[in-house]
């Protein structure tokens, strides 16, 4: 149920929020690997969250990319 009101979340903001929030959850899957190579991980399962994050984005960001593309044609 937590998933529906996280994608819920993300189809209420704009491009350039999702963009941002893209951005910032990138870094803190990097941030999150450099932990986790020097064993100074404190919340594995974060990493998880942040990778499916991030995938919610880019598949929103495609389907708006898809159907912006499909009105203009």
């Amino acid at each position: 149920m937590a998933d529906k009101n996280v994608i819920e979340d993300l189809r209420a903001k704009t491009d350039d929020q999702l963009d941002a929030e893209l951005t910032e959850l990138k870094r803190e899957q990097f941030n999150l690997r450099f932990q986790a190579a020097t064993n100074q991980l404190e919340a594995p399962a974060r990493i998880k969250e942040v990778r499916r994050t991030i995938a919610r984005i880019k598949t929103l960001q495609n389907e708006r990319a898809a159907t912006a593309a499909a009105a203009k044609a």
